[in-house]
């Protein structure tokens, strides 16, 4: 994949703006996507959704904090989860999509897995 050195740069930002979110824990799907994010950098909390066993018990867990940013992948089952997710815990606490919208937007839809952040990685100190 061709990366434009804005689009490096909008990706830096992007994780910068995750670790500002101090009280905030990151949603994803599993290891290689909290791998992928570690990687570039982010040092905030982030939990996985498969290390739950289904989505009730996820839900329980998780209402407890205050501000969950969604990151799941934007395939069929991603979506599927979000829209879950959002329905178990909107009355609960509060989700934040902002941040899958401008990943979104960064990438200009290259991005659909959150694990294939990982091909920013060895870029980010290039520029």
């Amino acid at each position: 994949m061709e990366f434009s050195e804005k689009e490096i740069e909008e990706v830096k930002k992007f994780v910068k703006q995750l670790n500002s979110e101090k009280y905030s824990v990151i949603i994803v799907e599993g290891k290689r996507d909290s791998a992928a994010l570690r990687k570039l950098g982010l040092s905030g909390k982030i939990i996985e959704f498969h290390s739950f066993n289904g989505l009730v018990k996820f839900a329980d867990s998780v209402a407890k904090y205050k501000n969950i940013i969604l990151l799941l992948d934007g395939d069929r089952k991603g979506r599927y989860l979000t829209k879950r997710i959002i329905g178990l815990l909107e009355h609960r606490t509060k989700i934040d999509l902002s941040f899958k919208k401008k990943l979104i937007s960064i990438t200009k839809g290259k991005i659909r897995f959150i694990e294939q952040l990982i091909c920013y990685e060895p870029l980010q100190f290039k520029i």
